[in-house]
């Protein structure tokens, strides 16, 4: 328990402060910002408890906004995934189940039924986040093509930190 309390700390202290401090400062042709900060709510460890998983969920999303001037958009797409994680994961993972304790890797789901899940949470939080910060399909083909973009930019920046992080835990757990 104390070893999960350390890891989401670590976690959030990395990747929020990260997101905020370094993240948001990259534009990809002024189109894609990655947000890596939703790889914290991704990796929570799976447990009883919806309503700790939606709490976390919700305050990484209220850092990102209150540090990135947007009000309430992360938030709420935070505390969205954070909602479907756990039924992502069950549909997702084919047969394997994650035991209570566990979190979603390569490690404990393998790499399609991981990637599987990495897209759809991934898609899940940035058409959340962009058709609120739209308020309005007043250009729906731009809004796909960023939304497209983001997915498939953060995607790209999760699959390496994800096969960084299963080696360590190869060898620490």
């Amino acid at each position: 328990m104390i070893n999960q309390v350390i890891r989401i700390v670590i976690y959030f202290l990395l990747f929020v402060v990260g997101q905020v401090l370094i993240v948001d400062n990259i534009h990809f042709m002024r189109l894609a910002t990655p947000y890596l900060y939703i790889y914290m709510i991704l990796k929570m460890p799976v447990i009883n408890s919806r309503l700790q998983v939606l709490l976390l969920s919700f305050l990484v999303g209220l850092f990102v906004d209150l540090f990135g001037n947007t009000p309430g958009m992360h938030a709420a797409a935070c505390t969205l995934v954070g909602f479907c994680r756990e039924p992502l994961i069950r549909l997702l993972s084919g047969n394997k189940e994650i035991s209570e304790g566990n979190y979603p890797s390569v490690s404990t789901l393998g790499w399609a039924a991981f990637l599987r899940f990495l897209l759809a949470f991934v898609t899940l939080h940035h058409t959340t986040l962009f058709f609120i910060e739209s308020l309005a399909l007043f250009d729906p083909a731009f809004l796909m093509l960023r939304i497209s973009i983001n997915i498939l930019l953060t995607t790209l920046i999760i699959i390496p930190v994800e096969a960084i992080n299963t080696e360590t835990q190869r060898s620490g757990e």
